[in-house]
């Protein structure tokens, strides 16, 4: 049909066809860019859906297990930030293809704000308490309530300590209050001030320069000579408090110990040299508060390990690391970790699909499930369930072990899996002996992770008395949150305790919780 003769013969107005002509092939020409901008808004769906699948295999998948603990801390918050950022993309590509006037997709719950937090509450009134359809009177039936977290940056503000005099007229004497007593001695510094230093370089592992802008963006000039100041006679008075806390914990019978290497400036070399960091926790399975130690030392040499546990006499969780042997000949026991002869499995069966390697993974899941159903026992029905349990399991993938070597050739990956767990068999399998005893050395691991992060920030110890008197801060901050108390808060507290506080009295200040803890978890 020919539409420009049609519209001739229905009208008269001369330009009645070309008009309507030309806003049909607009309404054409619209409806193919619309299904051009569909489709291409669909394949764009489809490619965000991949990625975003993707990037959860990544960060879900047992495959992260390839990555370090160390590298899935670093990498964690990328995979998060860009799983965010592929769901908020999805979500704006199909809100564009939905009808305006479509009900919003609801969302998740999360989870409740605490409720230590204050309130500061806003009430949203209609703009009229009348009924927008008949006129008449609103009455009020319910409210509805949502929460919205809220965070006011580091807020400077100044103690005035006004002492007046007062003179006696009759012995011409002059009388005032007494100075309080601060931990630094005419410091123009308040307690607050101190923590937010000692915290945000120790714990937040900011450099004092950092700390240095953050206090200028409100026009308070703190010198990095005079934050440093600070740090060190701070450090001083904290040392007495680190001491106590490695005596307290040398008084435990199962320790664990690990170390990490730091870097340490070396002036006369114009570069760094490395230094660790030892640690040492008390046993996650025994009663009483959780205790961290952090000693540093220029080196690995295993003299450190023997000068710290000098006197000491226990059962010791370690790793493979020779420094520590010349301990196992003096009285101490040792303590092979499960966790460290499951990783040997587990990075040969990554390498390549390895049967050998599955079936250790297996047997060794097995004493960890056993592990599972204890952890909320006492020792002694922890011992028993182990004897029933894990002995046997134990003894059955030594078997296996022995019998799998003799046909296993030597000096290939599966071999050295094997030796490693056989050639510590002793240390590996004596947990199953006694309750109080752990199976791996996790908890300290995971103590130590956070500083072994946090030096990507510090980058090095500018001495030796700097990393000392950083390992005593960072032994009392630790042990503070292993016994579940705010790092800050313990600081605050201490300090304003500390210059009038009796050695005799010091236990006092020590963060630990003061009633016994049955830990069982890190």
């Amino acid at each position: 049909m020919d539409l420009h003769a049609e519209l001739d013969r229905l009208n008269t107005v001369p330009d009645l066809p070309e008009w309507v002509a030309g806003t049909v092939q607009k309404l054409l020409d619209k409806a193919r860019q619309d299904a051009a901008t569909i489709k291409a808004a669909n394949l764009k769906i489809q490619a965000l859906t991949l990625e975003l699948a993707h990037h959860r295999r990544i960060r879900f998948g047992h495959k992260n297990e390839a990555l370090s603990p160390e590298q899935r801390e670093l990498f964690q918050e990328t995979w998060n930030t860009d799983l965010a950022a592929l769901e908020a993309e999805t979500e704006r590509q199909a809100e564009a293809l939905q009808p305006k006037d479509r009900p919003q997709r609801p969302r998740a719950g999360r989870q409740a704000l605490p409720e230590h937090l204050p309130r500061i509450e806003h009430r949203h009134e209609p703009e009229s308490c009348t009924c927008g359809q008949c006129g008449k009177d609103l009455i009020k039936i319910g409210e509805d309530v949502s929460e919205q977290l809220d965070v006011e940056p580091a807020r400077f503000f100044v103690h005035r300590h006004i002492r007046p005099q007062y003179a006696c007229r009759a012995c011409e004497t002059v009388s005032a209050a007494p100075i309080p007593p601060a931990v630094i001695d005419g410091g123009m510094a308040a307690v607050g001030l101190y923590v937010w230093v000692i915290i945000g370089k120790y714990l937040d592992h900011l450099p004092l320069y950092r700390l240095e802008q953050i206090a200028a963006r409100d026009q308070v000039m703190l010198s990095r000579s005079t934050l440093a100041e600070w740090v060190g006679r701070v450090g001083v008075a904290l040392q007495p408090l680190a001491d106590r806390l490695t005596t307290l914990l040398l008084e435990r019978t199962v320790l664990h110990a690990d170390e990490t290497p730091v870097a340490q400036l070396d002036p006369g070399q114009g570069k760094t040299k490395r230094a660790y960091l030892w640690a040492y926790r008390s046993n996650v399975l025994e009663t009483g508060p959780p205790i961290v130690v952090f000693d540093y030392q220029t080196s690995r040499a295993g003299r450190h390990a023997q000068n710290f546990l000098s006197e000491w006499q226990g059962h010791l969780m370690v790793d493979d690391y020779s420094g520590y042997k010349a301990l196992f000949t003096q009285g101490v026991a040792e303590l092979g970790c499960l966790a460290h002869a499951r990783r040997k499995f587990f990075d040969l069966n990554e390498a390549q699909a390895n049967p050998i390697a599955q079936e250790a993974l297996h047997r060794i899941a097995a004493l960890y499930a056993v592990e599972a159903q204890g952890r909320d026992m006492d020792v002694d029905a922890r011992s028993q369930l182990r004897q029933e349990h894990a002995q046997p399991l134990l003894q059955s993938m030594h078997d296996w072990m022995l019998k799998t070597r003799v046909n296993v050739a030597n000096g290939g990956g599966t071999a050295k899996a094997i030796d490693y767990s056989l050639k510590r068999w002793v240390a590996l399998s004596r947990y199953a002996t006694d309750g109080r005893l752990p199976i791996d050395n996790n908890p300290v691991e995971n103590t130590i992770r956070p500083i072994a992060l946090g030096k990507k920030n510090w980058l090095f110890t500018g001495s030796e008395r700097a990393g000392k008197r950083a390992a005593a801060i960072q032994s009392l901050l630790a042990t503070a949150k292993l016994n579940g108390l705010d790092p800050s808060a313990w600081l605050r507290d201490t300090l304003e305790a500390l210059p009038t506080c009796l050695n005799s009295q010091i236990d006092s200040l020590l963060p630990l919780r003061a009633e016994p803890l049955h830990q069982v978890s890190s």
